[in-house]
C-alpha cells in the first residue's frame, strides 16, 4: 500500500464526530478518509423502532459529514466482504472502528481483525462506547463484579479521558467510491403507520444530544435526585437514545456531571451513577453474554413462568389495556415515543413478571422491538433485574403494586391524563396519537371503556409469592 493510502472508518454505533477516539486517529494520520456505514445482518435483526431510529442517525450523520466536506459511504452485506471489497477498490491501508462488547459483535469483529492483519491491513479497534473497557476493571480477587455498589466503588474516582476535540476536517480521498441509496434499505419499514407519531419525540444527533445535555446540566440536574422519579415531569437526561447510537459519549456525559457535582448540585452523583450503571449493564454482558438470553442465575431456568406470548394477558400488557393506569400510560408512552420512563420500566416489568407471572423474555423482546433507545446490555440487565433472575437483582419478593407507585409519583394525575383517553372528556393529544400509533387490528378507540383490570393485584401478589415460595431452589 502507498504511504497516502486511504483509511477506512467504519462508524457503527458511534455516529458523531466529537469524542470519538477512531475518528480522531483516522484524522491525524494525515491520510484520505472514507467514513463508512455497513448495512449487515446485525442491521437486518434490529426490531422494528431501533432500526427505524438507526436510519434517522445515520443520515444526520452524513449530514455532519458533509459539513466538513467529507461524505458516508453506504454499503450492504457481509460486513466482512463489504471492507474487503472496499479496501481493493480503494487501494485503503487501514480500517478503525469503535468497539462493541456483544458476542455477536466480538465475534464478527475479531474475524474481521485477523483476517484484515493477515491481508496486510492495518486493522484497529477504539474505544469510545464506554468509559471503562469491561476487562479494565476488576474484583482484588481478579475477576469481574457481579455487584453494582462494588463496582461503582471501584471507577467512581478512576480517571476519565477527556473527551477528543472534533475534526475540522478530513482529507477526502481521490476518488470516492460510489455508495448505496439508505432510501432503498427501508430501515423503516417495519414502523409503518407509527413512525410518524414517534418522529416529533425523537432527539436526533450529535447537535441535538449535546444542547439536550448542556440544557440538563443548568437546569436540570440539581433535581435530578428527586424528579427522576417522576414519570409527569421531564426531569431525567433524555439523552438514552443518543447514548445507545453513539451520538454522544459517556465521557462527554460524565466530565458535565463532574463540572456540576463540584459546582454543589445535588442530583450530580445520581445522575453520575446511573452512567456507571450503563458500564455495569455492558461489564456483565461482555463477561456473562449468556445475560442476553438466558437467566443470568441457572437456577431460574426452572421457574415456572408463562413463554407463550399469545396469552391474553401477554396481549393486554402490550396494548396498554391491562386496568392498571401506572402500567397503561407507560406501555402507550412507549408506543408513543418509542421510550419510557425509567420508573414506569420498572413497573411494567414488575407486573409482567410477577403479577402476570410471564417470563422476562416476552418484555425483552417487545421492549427490543418498540424502543428507539434500545440498547442490547442495558435492555437485558434491567429485565432480569426487574425479574429477580439478574446479578444484583430485586428481590423476586418486592413486587411493585401500581397503584400505591402511582399515588407516590404521580400524585396529580399529569402522567396518567397525558397517556390514557379513555374516560377523559378532553383526553390530551398524546393520548389521542397513540390509537393513530397503533396497528388497526388492535382495534382500540379513544372513545372506548377503559378496561376492567385484568388480574386484581392482591390475588396476582399472592399467586407470585406463593410460587416463588415453593420454588425448588
Amino acid at each position: 500500500m502507498s504511504g497516502n493510502s486511504p483509511v477506512i472508518l467504519w462508524f457503527r454505533r458511534d455516529l458523531r464526530l466529537s469524542d470519538h477516539p477512531a475518528l480522531d486517529m483516522a484524522a491525524q494520520s494525515g491520510k484520505p478518509v472514507i467514513p463508512l456505514f455497513i448495512h449487515d445482518d446485525q442491521i437486518d435483526d434490529l426490531g422494528a423502532a431501533p432500526k427505524w431510529r438507526l436510519g434517522l442517525g445515520v443520515e444526520t450523520l452524513a449530514d455532519s459529514l458533509a459539513e466538513i466536506s467529507s461524505r458516508l459511504i453506504l454499503r450492504k452485506g457481509n460486513a466482512l466482504d463489504v471492507l474487503r471489497a472496499l479496501v481493493a477498490q480503494t487501494g485503503a491501508g487501514a480500517v478503525y472502528w469503535t468497539r462493541l462488547y456483544d458476542p455477536h459483535s466480538v465475534r464478527r469483529d475479531t474475524e474481521i481483525r485477523n483476517t484484515l492483519i493477515s491481508e496486510s491491513i492495518d486493522a484497529r479497534s477504539f474505544g469510545g462506547h464506554l468509559m471503562f473497557e469491561p476487562w479494565t476493571v476488576e474484583t482484588k480477587a481478579g475477576g469481574y463484579y457481579k455487584v453494582y455498589t462494588p463496582f461503582w466503588n471501584a471507577v467512581k474516582n478512576k480517571g476519565v479521558d477527556l473527551p477528543v476535540r472534533r475534526p475540522s476536517m478530513l482529507i477526502k480521498p481521490d476518488t470516492w467510491p460510489d455508495s448505496d441509496d439508505i432510501e432503498h434499505w427501508q430501515m423503516g419499514a417495519a414502523m409503518q403507520r407509527g413512525a410518524e407519531i414517534v418522529r416529533p419525540f425523537v432527539q436526533l444527533g450529535e447537535k441535538t444530544a449535546q444542547s439536550r445535555l448542556g440544557s440538563f446540566i443548568a437546569q436540570g440536574i440539581a433535581d435530578y435526585r428527586k424528579n427522576r422519579d417522576l414519570p409527569g415531569v421531564d426531569g431525567t437526561s433524555n439523552l438514552s437514545e443518543n447514548l445507545a447510537l453513539g451520538e454522544i459519549s459517556p465521557r462527554q456525559c460524565w466530565h458535565a456531571g463532574q463540572r456540576a457535582l463540584n459546582e454543589g448540585k445535588s442530583g450530580a452523583e445520581t445522575f453520575l451513577k446511573e452512567l456507571v450503571w450503563r458500564e455495569f449493564a455492558y461489564h456483565l454482558m461482555y463477561h456473562t453474554p449468556h445475560i442476553l438470553t438466558e437467566n443470568w442465575r441457572k437456577e431460574w431456568a426452572s421457574f415456572p413462568w408463562n413463554d407463550d406470548e399469545r396469552r391474553a394477558e401477554v396481549k393486554a400488557w402490550k396494548q396498554g389495556r391491562t386496568g392498571e393506569r401506572f402500567v397503561d400510560a407507560a406501555m402507550r408512552e412507549l408506543y408513543v415515543t418509542g421510550r419510557m420512563h425509567n420508573r414506569g420500566r420498572m413497573i411494567v416489568a414488575s407486573y409482567l413478571t410477577k403479577h402476570l407471572m410471564c417470563h422476562w423474555r416476552i418484555g425483552q423482546k417487545w421492549f427490543q422491538d418498540c424502543l428507539i433507545d434500545w440498547d442490547p446490555a442495558s435492555n437485558a440487565l434491567g429485565w432480569q433485574w426487574s425479574a429477580g433472575s439478574g446479578p444484583d437483582a430485586t428481590p423476586y419478593f418486592r413486587v411493585f403494586n401500581p397503584e400505591t407507585q402511582l399515588r407516590k409519583f404521580d400524585r396529580d394525575g399529569a402522567y396518567v391524563s397525558r397517556w390514557i383517553a379513555e374516560e377523559y372528556s378532553q383526553p390530551h393529544s398524546d393520548a389521542l396519537a397513540f390509537f393513530q400509533a397503533v396497528p388497526q387490528q388492535w382495534n382500540m378507540k379513544p372513545s372506548d371503556r377503559y378496561p376492567d383490570k385484568i388480574i386484581a393485584l392482591d390475588d396476582g401478589r399472592a399467586r407470585a409469592l406463593e410460587i416463588y415460595k415453593s420454588r425448588n431452589f
